[in-house]
């Protein structure tokens, strides 16, 4: 079986009062923000968005409920992360973790990567 092209994110819920800051800061690390609502891989962003959120929030059963008018994101990572075929790095990881730490009051996350389908199209291709 092959598996189909994905790339690691971390789903994130973040409060819509930083969301900007965030994104700022995350460039600067080479990673990206992708609010679900208007990702180019959602064909039905604000539902995906729905979804995505109260999946999050039932999870933790009431413990994150202050997050319930939150954004739902994904964060990827660009491609100074990424050194040919080679795994994504655990100092990326890492990197992505301390920021949100930083904003701890504000995000609400697993501390874990899934995979969705890619979210850039590769160079050329445009």
């Amino acid at each position: 079986m092959v598996r189909l092209p994905h790339e690691n994110v971390a789903t994130v819920l973040v409060d819509p009062s930083v969301l900007a800051d965030v994104e700022l800061a995350l460039m600067e690390l080479d990673l990206r923000l992708w609010p679900v609502r208007t990702a180019p891989i959602c064909e039905d962003g604000p539902r995906q968005e729905f979804q995505l959120r109260r999946r999050m929030l039932m999870a933790k059963r009431g413990a994150w409920d202050c997050a319930a008018d939150w954004t739902p994101v994904w964060i990827s990572f660009g491609a100074s992360w990424y050194h040919g075929d080679d795994p994504l790095p655990w100092r990326a990881h890492a990197t992505l973790w301390e920021l949100l730490e930083e904003y701890a009051d504000h995000v609400r996350y697993q501390r874990r990567l899934g995979g969705v389908r890619p979210l850039m199209t590769p160079a050329g291709l445009d």
